[in-house]
């Protein structure tokens, strides 16, 4: 295995314009998934002046007196907002909040266009994209009509259906067909215009749209082993190593470094969560769901002024209170993220006691008394090499989770960082898996004997 750290993209000429505010497991890494296309890396260089996740325990002052800080901040980031609530569209179904203001004339009359419009990369090496030729009628015979029995996902958006156009596995996105939902509209829209944009290892392959009548629909590319909330509840049957949810953590970490430096124009996804994480056989992580995607800012502005949407338990606070938009809102929800992959817990969990109801506040919490390995996920072992990669991911997180933006790593230090606490673990297991092996065969020569 390589010690860069790959992140593979595409830069496409396309951009849209947008108004702005201008005041101030398993080591497995394909870099030829993204095609002829040319990859761009960033490699890993610790920088002397952030010490995270390279200290000893015992040089956490600083550490615990951020951690202070950030306690007080979590009551506000898990508060909804207080306007209308939308939910949005994820493999699986999940209340997302936005207070979007309503566009003058968005309702739809049903029925009132015949025309089909489609953009697809299914085609062949050979052949150009958008070449073929797709109709609602093969998007219905893929789907058996939108069969109950191929549905893999609800959201309030829509539904969600496995089909086959051309041999090739997709995922078709239904929309609901209100014509009063105005915001579903609205993430149709943002979402096809951030994927017709984006390709990157771990970013779902958009395919097409299709909009018909009164059907929208996007198609994307299918990722079969479910999403990244399924497997920390086993639902699969399965348990995440510490390891896999390492590579799960870089791999989404890559994705969203690519979205907010490699593209023409910034791309914050806004909707980071473990339910937008998608699985491939191989456990490799694809991030999804980009209807609340937003550009960013760019030239002298700051940031972008917008009303709030997200998921409640991921949202930025200051981003609440301000309503301006950064890419330190991602940073946020992957802090979060963080601490789902080491407590295996929902962001919020009403059922517990009131002092761990919202995880992040009371992960936080033990590790600054010193007692992170209580909350280690019980389903992961009670190693060295997990206890000391615990530590350091919590390191992390309490950086990105800071009250104020300034604060927070970008996503690309993140890359890095977890690159290195990736590394360390491998090279601490390495022994124990040595160990384990030495003894197995002894054990057995015993037997033997």
């Amino acid at each position: 295995m390589t010690s860069s750290s790959p992140l593979h993209g595409r830069r496409d000429t396309s951009s849209r314009g947008e108004r702005r505010n201008s005041s101030p497991g398993n080591e497995r890494r394909n870099s030829s998934s993204c095609g002829s296309h040319t990859p761009v890396y960033f490699p890993y260089s610790p920088s002397p002046d952030v010490s995270i996740g390279m200290e000893s325990r015992s040089r956490l002052d600083p550490v615990k007196a951020a951690a202070r800080s950030v306690a007080g901040a979590f009551l506000t980031c898990f508060a909804p907002p207080e306007k209308e609530t939308w939910p949005g569209l994820g493999y699986c179904g999940e209340s997302r909040h936005s207070s979007d203001a309503s566009i003058p004339n968005g309702k739809r009359n049903r029925g009132s266009r015949r025309e089909t419009h489609f953009s697809s990369n299914l085609a062949a090496p050979d052949r150009e994209p958008g070449s073929l030729s797709i109709s609602i009628e093969k998007i219905r015979k893929a789907t058996k009509n939108f069969s109950t029995s191929l549905k893999i996902g609800q959201g309030g958006f829509g539904a969600v259906y496995k089909g086959k156009l051309d041999g090739v596995p997709v995922a078709i996105k239904r929309a609901k067909k209100s014509i009063y939902d105005i915001s579903s509209g609205l993430e149709f829209i943002s979402e096809i215009q951030t994927l017709a944009q984006v390709e990157h290892l771990s970013l779902v392959k958009f395919y097409g749209y299709l909009e018909h009548d009164d059907e929208r629909i996007v198609i994307v590319e299918y990722v079969p082993n479910g999403t990244l909330r399924e497997h920390l509840e086993c639902i699969h049957g399965t348990t995440l190593d510490l390891a896999t949810r390492l590579d799960i953590a870089t791999d989404v970490a890559h994705a969203i470094t690519y979205l907010h430096m490699y593209t023409d124009r910034p791309i914050i996804h806004r909707d980071i969560k473990s339910s937008n994480i998608l699985l491939t056989e191989n456990y490799r992580a694809k991030v999804a769901d980009f209807g609340f995607a937003r550009l960013a800012a760019d030239g002298d502005a700051t940031h972008v002024s917008t009303q709030v949407k997200g998921t409640a338990g991921y949202l930025d606070p200051e981003y609440l209170k301000t309503y301006q938009l950064t890419e330190k809102s991602d940073t946020y929800s992957f802090g979060v993220l963080l601490v789902e992959l080491v407590t295996g817990r929902r962001p919020i969990e009403p059922k517990r006691v009131l002092d761990q109801r919202i995880t992040p506040k009371w992960a936080m919490k033990k590790f600054h008394e010193g007692k992170a390995n209580e909350i280690l996920d019980p389903n992961l072992e009670q190693t060295a090499a997990n206890h000391l990669a615990v530590e350091k991911i919590l390191e992390l997180t309490l950086q990105c989770l800071a009250p104020r933006r300034q604060n927070r790593p970008s996503m690309r230090r993140c890359a890095e960082i977890l690159w290195s606490i990736r590394k360390d673990h491998r090279d601490l297991s390495a022994p124990d898996f040595r160990s384990f092996s030495t003894s197995s065969r002894r054990s057995a020569s015993v037997s033997d004997k």
